[in-house]
């Protein structure tokens, strides 16, 4: 079981390389494929010596190769916290089929948070796809559920959608579309899922509240990362916490 959590971790490196692609060329409309990775400074291709995940980056000591200029922390950060929550939910959830649906559903959510937080969108281009993916894998290793994960979906579609109209300086369009999508992944676990994001949410705007006072409605804080953040407690933890509240109050 450790090895292949391990195992699961090295390949969350990987994904996770590939995720900066996707969070840097995405929202720039440039092909994922096309070129290769270059240093954004001086446009020299990455050799593959130094594309290893983090540790080319240790090696090189945060610069390019080519022509000394820094490299964004981002891209070891993303790196390390892919691998770290492919190995959580490895070890959390089993290794075993529905990874194939979960490993997917962090990658969407860590990508769309940091999109959201440099760009301020979360990009159909990532949205649609997912939730396809959760539909069609789905039918095939959830056929039964896919009622019960429909309406989790229409359920938190909704609910942010009223939010989004209630306070729209808030949230946007593609928070309520990532929120249903969440709902097909996660079903009834989706619930402890908004829940943690609103509740991080608050803190943080308490927090600019206190530090900034009346001003800081005016600063703007992107809710995806939010929604990402409760997504991957609805992963680890949402089945035990749906059950936590059955038998509390329910049963």
């Amino acid at each position: 079981m450790a090895a292949a959590v391990a195992a699961v971790g090295v390949l969350g490196a990987i994904v996770g390389s590939f995720l900066n692609v996707v969070i840097h060329r995405l929202p720039e409309r440039q092909s994922l494929v096309h070129p290769r990775s270059r240093c954004p400074a001086c446009r020299a291709p990455v050799a593959p010596r130094d594309n290893i995940p983090v540790l080319s980056w240790m090696v090189l000591r945060g610069r390019c190769r080519s022509c000394g200029e820094p490299i964004p922390i981002r891209y070891p950060a993303i790196e390390a916290l892919t691998a770290a929550v492919f190995a959580g939910i490895a070890a959390a959830r089993g290794v075993d089929s529905e990874l194939a649906l979960l490993l997917p559903f962090a990658a969407v959510l860590i990508a769309v948070a940091a999109i959201d937080l440099e760009h301020r969108i979360v990009p159909n281009r990532i949205v649609a796809p997912a939730a396809l993916w959760a539909l069609a894998a789905g039918a095939l290793l959830r056929g039964s559920e896919l009622p019960g994960l429909a309406l989790a979906a229409a359920l938190a579609f909704c609910l942010l959608l009223l939010v989004a109209l209630a306070y729209p300086a808030g949230m946007g369009m593609g928070d309520v579309k990532l929120a249903g999508v969440m709902g097909l992944y996660l079903g009834a676990a989706v619930a402890p899922a908004l829940l943690s994001a609103f509740f991080a949410g608050s803190v943080i705007g308490i927090a600019m509240i206190a530090r900034h006072g009346a001003a800081a409605r005016k600063l703007g804080v992107p809710f995806a990362p939010f929604l990402a953040g409760g997504g991957i407690v609805g992963v680890l933890f949402g089945p035990q916490l749906v059950d936590l509240y059955v038998s509390a109050f329910l049963s």
